[in-house]
């Protein structure tokens, strides 16, 4: 990692050390996933079943899983696993089950009464991705919001082979129906519908540079469906003084390097000491990760920042609205209403990153690559959709008719000047 001071970097330097990876070969991959979403539009199951053996290398007859096939799954996962997964969804359902929406009902106006009110959306699909990291926890960070909000229709796609341990948890979630299938081809057949996957009103999830190009794709398209947020790779940002431990630090800028090398890891202190300690740390527990090779690359685009004040780290943090952001300092319960910017807060010596990724009962999914400062992080309401109520008494209507008959005539639409006039004119008679 290298080692940058805050305050010898002009404003363009500052500017570029965080910014972000850039994605790679954006105009080519968005060519490759429209191609990927006309075909499966216009040819249905024939197009996702040839996209599924040659980019998925899937050979199955059914791309749907059979109840079969997701017992025996279930049966043959190990004890152990289960009951951390078991754990796990206890703790993510307790938090989102929390999340009630608070509604309300207020008379705005003599005889005027408004409301708020909210339903589940009628049909999601799940994104879990596979690969060289098949993410269980995500089967559910997805699926147990939904189960809360209590969404009708719950779809699940995934990478295959999908591993025993997604299947559990998906299903542990109320999960019922599951796809071998991934990619932008699965974001677009949960778009768009075929014969073999049900189309959705909207989709979760993350995923590689063509399942976002997908989401992004099929958002922007009113046949298409809602996405939860834009992604891009994780990150995470640490903010540490000479108190906070070396080891700890470098092993949570590592947990997140590991994720692929377009990750990204921003340590920030006002210790040069501490920042020298931290990245030599880094350097040695690099060593000793299975995922080495990985991280290393994530590292090369990542920098440690040396800063004044703890108050400056706070305007960094805040500049680079972090996906995940850890507070390793004496006093962080001072920093925390200044913070404005980040998916998800870590705080103290003794909350790593992977509690959250994992079983704390906070969602993983988050706004990345800058979306934190306007987006937020995954819950129980984004399974929902809010909507309002209004109703007027006779009396209210003709107390508040010449306010909107005179804002009517304001705005030159006198059509809907007269849907007030007529009924007051009616009440009247």
């Amino acid at each position: 990692m290298d080692i940058k001071f805050w305050n010898d970097l002009s404003e363009d330097e500052r500017r570029s050390v965080l910014t972000r990876p850039a994605q790679t070969s954006s105009t080519k991959v968005q060519t490759i996933v429209e191609d990927i979403i006309s075909r499966i539009c216009e040819e249905g199951d024939s197009a996702l079943f040839e996209f599924s053996k040659n980019l998925d290398h899937y050979e199955g007859d059914s791309l749907e899983l059979t109840e079969t096939e997701i017992e025996k799954a279930c049966s043959d996962l190990s004890p152990d696993l289960k009951n951390a997964i078991d754990t796990a969804y206890e703790n993510i359902k307790n938090f989102h089950a929390a999340q009630n929406t608070d509604h309300v009902e207020l008379e705005t106006f003599p005889g005027i009464v408004c409301q708020t009110a909210t339903h589940p959306i009628d049909s999601v699909g799940l994104y879990v991705p596979g690969g060289s990291a098949p993410l269980v926890s995500t089967a559910l960070m997805l699926g147990v919001p939904a189960q809360v909000a209590g969404c009708a229709e719950v779809i699940l796609c995934s990478p295959p082979p999908i591993s025993n341990a997604i299947i559990y948890a998906a299903r542990k979630a109320g999960v019922k129906r599951i796809f071998n299938l991934g990619g932008a081809q699965a974001i677009a057949a949960m778009a768009y519908g075929t014969a073999t996957v049900p189309k959705v009103l909207k989709i979760f999830g993350p995923g590689n540079q063509f399942v976002t190009m997908a989401k992004r794709l099929v958002s922007n398209d009113p046949n298409g469906a809602a996405i939860d947020m834009p992604a891009g790779p994780s990150e995470v940002l640490v903010i540490a003084d000479n108190n906070a431990q070396p080891s700890f630090v470098a092993a949570d800028l590592l947990s997140q390097a590991e994720h692929g090398p377009d990750s990204q890891v921003i340590l920030v202190s006002d210790s040069e000491e501490f920042v020298t300690k931290a990245v030599a740390e880094v350097d040695r527990q690099l060593t000793q990760l299975p995922r080495k090779e990985i991280a290393h690359k994530a590292l090369s685009k990542s920098t440690a920042i040396v800063v004044e004040t703890l108050e400056d780290a706070v305007a960094v943090s805040n500049k680079y609205a972090p996906e995940h952001l850890i507070l390793q300092v004496e006093d962080p319960d001072a920093l925390i209403p200044f913070l404005h910017n980040a998916g998800s807060i870590f705080v103290g010596a003794f909350t790593p990153e992977s509690l959250g990724d994992y079983a704390s009962g906070t969602n993983h999914t988050l706004p990345t690559y800058g979306y934190a400062h306007t987006y937020s992080a995954l819950g129980t309401a984004d399974y929902r959709r809010r909507y309002t109520i209004q109703r007027a008494s006779a009396e209210g209507l003709k107390a508040i008719a010449p306010v909107v008959e005179t804002l009517a005539d304001a705005e030159g639409l006198g059509a809907h000047k007269n849907a007030v006039t007529v009924r007051v004119s009616a009440l009247n008679k």
